[in-house]
């Protein structure tokens, strides 16, 4: 990253004066400049105290207490779950076949970070059921979209352990994409799912982006970004339709004990939210109107009874955001009161000027660049002040 280097002690000028005008100017996709110094500054956000720990931000779903069990978590009807605490800050579904029934969130997610461990018990054997009932269980979010949960550190028949279907092995998109890599630990170890996933998304029944979902396995990416083809399914393919906008989290009860702990979740904006600084998804309409405002409010702050080096450099700023004649006409002012300084000056007067004229020409060479200006009477003074002193040629 390259350092912004101002010299303007010559002119007892400020360096933050010339701040705002140094990157590429917003345009029709992009609300900010590049390096926008008016860009608002992400929220702060406290991490764990540990490496999986939730942050600051995240809703806490299982904490290890029967409190956050019963608060957070239910049945298929919202009643409370059959599941039960383990003994390692866990909880678990209850052996037999569908006997506990799916375990669902009380509060529904859309677009999310996920962060889960699960284990197996570290006896799990063949119970002659076949692969998928070594420990099956998923994680689905909203309700829709599976990703597997399956003892698969054993995996194949030379293990001497049953085989299994690729994409129904832990880390799967289920029935659709297999984890690009296995790094599931050994039964009775307890395994790491951290999933970013974002929804499709529809205008009526149109699909427009496809919604996609991103897993680390144990620390490890074994779904990189991948684009949702349907809804879960078993055997069959089911394709996407649209859905409401958030719904419950719920892991599976197929017949299996599996212990999960250490359950939070973070809701993230929609990756297509963003209308007013992307290439993928800006409108011009919310891009334009944001720029305005930004523009009455950097104007607001002008002392536009002067009209120094301090005022034109803040209103190049503004016009850089907006031409709209609500902020245009009081710069066109600044403009020309400057101007008329200095065409009142001479040469020697001109020389003292050097370093605030060379500040500008900084703003200036932005605004060209970006087609923001054309024919301005105080530009050209400047730039042409500047080409005659030789000021800009390298020594």
């Amino acid at each position: 990253m390259k350092k912004l280097m101002i010299a303007v002690a010559t002119a007892g000028v400020s360096a933050s004066l010339f701040a705002g005008l140094y990157g590429d100017t917003p345009d029709a996709k992009h609300a900010w400049a590049v390096h926008d110094w008016n860009r608002p500054k992400p929220v702060k956000v406290e991490p764990g105290a540990q490496l999986g720990q939730a942050p600051s931000d995240a809703v806490v779903l299982f904490d290890g207490t029967a409190e956050s069990l019963a608060k957070n978590w239910c049945d298929s009807k919202g009643n409370p779950t059959l599941w039960k605490l383990g003994t390692e800050g866990d909880f678990y579904c209850v052996p037999n076949w569908k006997n506990g029934g799916d375990i669902y969130t009380r509060g529904s997610f859309g677009d999310c970070q996920l962060h889960l461990e699960y284990r197996h018990e570290a006896d799990i054997t063949d119970d002659g059921h076949g692969p998928q009932m070594r420990g099956n269980s998923g994680v689905f979010i909203m309700g829709n979209y599976e990703i597997q949960v399956l003892e698969s550190y054993y995996t194949r028949k030379d293990d001497c352990r049953v085989d299994n279907y690729t994409d129904g092995q832990a880390g799967a998109v289920y029935a659709e994409n297999p984890p690009m890599v296995n790094p599931q630990r050994k039964p009775g170890e307890w395994q790491t799912y951290d999933i970013i996933f974002h929804q499709p998304v529809w205008e009526g029944e149109k699909l427009l982006h496809p919604g996609s979902v991103t897993v680390l396995f144990n620390g490890v990416l074994v779904q990189d970004h991948w684009e949702m083809e349907g809804l879960t399914t078993h055997c069959r393919r089911r394709p996407l339709k649209p859905h409401a906008p958030k719904g419950q989290l719920h892991f599976q009860d197929h017949g299996c004990t599996v212990h999960f702990r250490n359950v939070w979740i973070r809701e993230i904006p929609s990756r297509w939210a963003n209308t007013t600084h992307s290439t993928m998804s800006g409108k011009e309409a919310d891009v334009m109107a944001l720029r305005l405002k930004t523009a009455k409010e950097l104007l607001a702050k002008i002392d536009q009874s002067k009209c120094d080096a301090a005022q034109v450099n803040a209103a190049y700023e503004v016009i850089s955001y907006s031409k709209d004649a609500a902020v245009l006409e009081p710069c066109r002012k600044i403009f020309a009161g400057y101007l008329a300084k200095l065409n009142a000056l001479d040469d020697k007067g001109l020389d003292a000027k050097k370093g605030e004229l060379m500040g500008l020409k900084r703003s200036i060479d932005v605004l060209k660049r970006n087609n923001v200006v054309n024919g301005c009477a105080l530009c050209d003074k400047v730039l042409s002040v500047i080409e005659k002193k030789g000021w800009n040629k390298k020594k």
